[in-house]
């Protein structure tokens, strides 16, 4: 898998994430938030281009401020929006009431509606393929119609311009009609793509029983896939290839929120994969770019820049081992 052209088709929703200010403020409580950007593609997009890669974005957002606000952060952060479709109507864009805390922490995620769930194939099927290294994409965009349909034709248009799929699962049970429709329709992308990265709990799911995630996750290798990443929380990650099985650790820090850590992964992964990493070491500088992500505030702003990282792996023990 050849990544060093570091130009990706990043395909899934970008929105507002609201923080309750100041950080350890009760979301009741709060008088005021801060707002940035936020989506699991958004948010992979920002940390790939925080890594010097190149990003492209496909979705919907609302014809709103708070979709014009999307926008706006999407080109604050450098990533390329030619593919980005405003919607009218009654779509509007996702939306994260999120506070920057570890106990008891709270999430509101508004999804009615989406705009991002009304991307078509037509929105896909106008893109150069051949000018990205990688596609990617994560499981919300599954989640609905006309959204589920056009990530799969853009499954077969980016397989027929040679480019790797990487699917990042990303289970988010609010937004499907029914787990038994989640879960057969992640078997279906999954066993399409070349690199998934999912948590034990979504592996697990997907599998039909929560002790047979693993299973499932060695089963997608056996079938095809490239490079399967079993994640574990802190109990850190399995990575599987046709070749071999690596365990690894995290890295020690004092996290102030949960969210972030798997899109920050898996941009760290994909860069340093782009950059030539060995696969243990890619995992390891993923690992690093989560465990910064949950030690700052907000996710799209936390997303550590190469330099960043560098100096965290300098500074910083390594990963404890599983």
């Amino acid at each position: 898998m050849d990544l060093s052209g570091n130009r990706f088709l990043v395909i899934g929703r970008a929105g507002m994430d609201l923080y309750a200010d100041p950080p350890g403020t009760r979301s009741e409580d709060a008088t005021q938030f801060s707002a940035s950007l936020g989506g699991s593609s958004a948010n992979i997009a920002v940390a790939l281009a925080r890594h010097g890669g190149s990003c492209s974005l496909v979705t919907c957002v609302s014809d709103d401020a708070v979709g014009r606000f999307c926008l706006n952060q999407l080109d604050h952060y450098g990533i390329d929006r030619r593919h980005v479709r405003t919607v009218g109507g009654e779509a509007r864009n996702s939306l994260a009431v999120v506070e920057t805390r570890i106990e008891d922490h709270q999430s509101v995620i508004y999804r009615n509606r989406a705009a991002d769930f009304e991307m078509s194939e037509a929105d896909v099927v106008g893109v150069d393929y051949a000018a990205y290294s990688a596609l990617i994409t994560t499981g919300t965009v599954l989640a609905a119609e006309p959204s589920r349909g056009a990530a799969f034709r853009s499954f077969e248009l980016a397989r027929a311009a040679g480019l790797p799929l990487i699917f990042d699962v990303d289970y988010r049970p609010y937004s499907w009609p029914s787990p038994e429709v989640a879960a057969q329709t992640y078997s279906r992308a999954a066993a399409q793509c070349d690199v998934i990265v999912g948590n034990d709990v979504e592996f697990g799911f997907m599998a039909g029983d929560y002790s047979k995630g693993l299973d499932k996750a060695r089963s997608l290798v056996r079938d095809g896939a490239g490079i399967v990443i079993y994640k574990m929380g802190e109990g850190g990650a399995i990575t599987i290839t046709p070749m071999e099985e690596i365990r690894s650790g995290i890295f020690p820090v004092r996290a102030i929120k949960p969210t972030g850590a798997g899109d920050s992964f898996l941009g760290g992964l994909v860069a340093a994969l782009a950059a030539g990493f060995s696969l243990p070491d890619a995992v390891l500088r993923g690992s690093a770019c989560a465990a910064i992500v949950v030690s700052r505030i907000g996710c799209a702003p936390a997303m550590p820049t190469t330099a960043e990282l560098e100096q965290f792996l300098a500074t910083h023990p390594g990963p404890n081992e599983v």
